[in-house]
């Protein structure tokens, strides 16, 4: 097995793992209901120990991406469902899920993401995928505007939190790594495109807003809007050292988006939810965020 790059445990290693099998979620490579590969297989590819795989996967476990199961492995369980509004012709053969419709947005010349969300977790997986696509010259965008807003960090959260101990800082210490790790890679990722002249225009702004999200949106280039409200779940949770706490938390993989797209009739329902939501985001962004 490959030499593991960082300390034992694997720091850096454990996140690289992490990160990447989300990624391959968040793709399609592992679809919804496909077992993983074997632990060895992993272990081996990845060049890490199994306790750090294994680390890994009990992340997944708590996230609510997979179930293991001793001796039958771990499974896909769930993925982000994507519920239409009005049946899409071009959509038609592909899953409901979030990465076409992410893939669909970067197929244009100039890509337009408004994005309002706890962390920005889910966005790094797809933004990745996304990068590998312009980097095999499969899609060719000229510019990429990324606004994302995220909950200011002094923000006093009713979840994520410990259900025996609720003032427990370390939960909330979890949450503004993860959120801070995941921002960091999407300016590297999309610093990287830059750098390398794959797309020639590249725009990543991040805003903090004294509001605590209720719920996810995604506005694509200016013509549609998912959203999905966060559901409230009492789950395990890994904190930084290992140790599992039992915690009030909400899971965006799994949670169902709504996929509003406008129309050439600007009164219809769902061009009109296209505006309004447009409308929000941007009076939060200009009056609210920092």
């Amino acid at each position: 097995m490959g030499q593991e790059r960082s300390g034992a445990g694997g720091g850096k290693e454990f996140l690289r793992v992490l990160d990447e099998l989300r990624t391959r979620m968040a793709a399609g490579d592992y679809a919804l209901n496909a077992l993983l590969p074997p632990q060895r297989e992993l272990a081996k590819e990845f060049g890490v120990s199994r306790d750090t795989l294994q680390r890994a996967l009990k992340e997944l476990v708590s996230e609510g991406w997979i179930r293991s199961t001793q001796g039958s492995g771990s499974r896909v369980i769930k993925v982000q469902h994507i519920q239409p509004v009005t049946p899409r012709p071009s959509m038609q053969g592909r899953t409901a899920m979030l990465g076409p419709i992410i893939a669909e947005a970067f197929e244009q010349p100039e890509v337009s993401l408004d994005v309002y969300t706890l962390t920005s977790e889910s966005l790094d997986a797809h933004i990745r995928v996304q990068a590998e696509r312009i980097r095999a010259g499969q899609i060719k965008p000229q510019r990429i505007t990324l606004r994302m807003l995220l909950p200011a960090e002094e923000l006093e959260l009713p979840y994520p939190r410990s259900v025996e101990a609720p003032d427990d800082p370390r939960v909330k210490a979890r949450l503004l790594a993860i959120t801070r790790r995941h921002t960091a890679s999407l300016r590297e990722v999309l610093q990287e495109l830059r750098v390398q002249r794959a797309v020639p225009h590249i725009d990543l702004q991040i805003r903090h807003a004294p509001l605590m999200p209720t719920f996810k949106l995604y506005m694509l280039n200016g013509s549609a809007a998912l959203h999905g409200l966060y559901i409230v779940t009492e789950r395990r949770i890994v904190l930084e050292g290992g140790e599992e706490i039992d915690a009030l938390d909400v899971l965006g993989v799994g949670a169902t988006l709504m996929h509003y797209v406008a129309d050439s009739d600007p009164t219809s329902t769902e061009s009109v939810y296209v505006a309004t939501m447009q409308s929000w985001f941007d009076s939060v962004w200009n009056l609210l965020a920092t």
